[in-house]
């Protein structure tokens, strides 16, 4: 049997929260994880209670930290994480990300998973994108980062905003190995 790893699931403040909802549900359904690991910064809460309403921050095999937390498990390398999401990823958390500049434990997470040379994929929600925004992105996949901007596709004709949504974390659920019915193109 394979053996259960932990995860962490950042959201800041970005629009797009509902990609993190989303995410959540096939996460704690692969049992792949024994721990689920969430961080919500402070603008991140407010853009939830803004954009997508539905509550699953209470949902059962999440963990909730604050950010304000630097003493919190995923702060530290030997916690033992495998894997992070931050999604939606703002550019302004992206940059500090690349920049090196843990301000709170989300920052502090994204630079073990990057110390640690664990997986850490970005799924940042912005547009257009400044040459400041790509230069920090270069500079996160230079360092082992994946960059997964949430453009969703139409290949599978999606019928609503969530399924469109699907089409992003589908994507990025292949880059932490998790197996599900999705859209495969023929």
């Amino acid at each position: 049997m394979e053996q259960s790893r932990k995860i962490i699931l950042a959201v800041t403040g970005a629009s797009g929260s509902r990609y993190a909802r989303l995410l959540a549900a096939p996460l704690i359904n692969s049992q792949k994880f024994s721990e689920i690991a969430v961080i919500v910064t402070q603008t991140g809460r407010q853009v939830m209670a803004y954009e997508d309403t539905t509550a699953w921050l209470d949902s059962p095999g999440l963990t909730v930290y604050d950010n304000r937390d630097l003493f919190a498990a995923p702060a530290s390398g030997s916690a033992g994480y495998d894997a992070m999401v931050v999604i939606p990823c703002s550019m302004g958390t992206l940059g500090r990300i690349a920049a090196g500049v843990s301000d709170g434990l989300l920052g502090r997470a994204a630079d073990v998973m990057l110390k640690e040379r664990r997986p850490l994929v970005l799924v940042p929600r912005e547009l257009p994108l400044g040459t400041i925004h790509l230069r920090n992105m270069t500079a996160l996949s230079e360092a082992g980062a994946t960059i997964c901007p949430a453009c969703p596709s139409f290949y599978s004709r999606p019928a609503d905003i969530d399924a469109l949504c699907m089409t992003v974390v589908e994507r990025v659920l292949v880059h932490l190995g998790v197996e599900m019915p999705r859209f495969e193109w023929k």
